[in-house]
């Protein structure tokens, strides 16, 4: 299934995109779907009626009169992991990283899928990092790697903007990577059971037109059930919560000469079996 969350003019609500049409799950069901994290956190027992709801539905909203929002308004927590494809490892000329390199991007980042992304007053060293979000589905702490694929409720495409200057002015990174409008992600979350590995997955970014990353999560250094099983030893995670699982070689940043976003320019992200989010870049007001 493909849930999102979007607006059509009466504030936000649940929808199952199926048709090429949007099925207001709000409007349906509403004890089971009255925002996304209540349907993530109730999906146990709410995953047979939304399926029941899915193949009979006659209420559909086309999806040109909707605007997609973030599938989850305020995520609990958005952890991102740095160094975690070998191609991005080369072109920065560190060294493959022995633990995992975890760093938070704040929920006041969250943007939605096709909404502007600012280039802040501050800095106009912008980049671009395509990115495979897992969304967790169910609490849990401690949770061995052979049980982590339990633990995912679906994927999403992400972009991980960052402010390069901000990023290394400190050892720790989470200034440069949470700026407002800086953690796109969506279109929809697709639940786990479409995606039968998220190791197999084509990953590629253009700006203008241009494609600046093309890789595939099979490179991951780190897999999402490495990364949840690592994070859980430290933190619970819980329903809703983001996991950012690292960007692939080709960042403007690395490029000869760099190449920063500006505003005007496009950015596309694209994961196979996802869809793909895009925005254009304005300057922050």
């Amino acid at each position: 299934m493909k849930l999102c969350t979007f607006d059509a003019g009466s504030g936000p609500e649940v929808g199952l995109y199926s048709r090429s049409a949007l099925i207001p799950l709000s409007r349906i069901v509403p004890r089971a779907a009255p925002d996304m994290m209540t349907l993530i956190a109730n999906w146990p027992s709410a995953q047979a009626e939304v399926c029941e709801v899915e193949r009979s539905a006659r209420t559909f909203v086309p999806l040109e009169q909707a605007s997609l929002l973030p599938p989850i308004a305020r995520p609990g927590k958005i952890l991102a992991i740095g160094l975690n494809y070998a191609d991005h490892i080369k072109e920065s000329g560190l060294a493959t990283p022995k633990h995992q390199v975890w760093f938070s991007k704040h929920a006041t980042a969250v943007n939605a899928p096709f909404d502007p992304i600012e280039v802040p007053k501050v800095s106009k060293r912008l980049d671009y990092e395509a990115e495979l979000v897992a969304v967790i589905g169910r609490r849990g702490r401690h949770i061995a790697r052979a049980d982590a694929a339990d633990f995912v409720f679906g994927y999403c495409c992400g972009n991980d903007v960052s402010v390069r200057d901000w990023q290394v002015l400190t050892p720790q990174w989470m200034l440069g990577k949470s700026f407002d409008t800086h953690a796109p992600y969506g279109p929809w979350i697709v639940t786990a059971d479409e995606v039968s590995d998220p190791h197999c997955l084509g990953i590629r970014c253009f700006v203008n037109g241009e494609k600046r990353q093309d890789s595939n999560t099979r490179h991951l250094i780190f897999n999402v059930w490495d990364q949840i099983a690592h994070l859980s030893q430290a933190m619970t995670l819980e329903p809703g919560d983001l996991l950012f699982t690292g960007t692939p070689g080709g960042v403007g940043a690395l490029m000869k000469p760099p190449q920063f976003l500006r505003a005007g320019d496009c950015v596309r992200v694209e994961i196979d079996r996802l869809d793909a989010i895009e925005a254009t870049l304005i300057d922050e007001s």
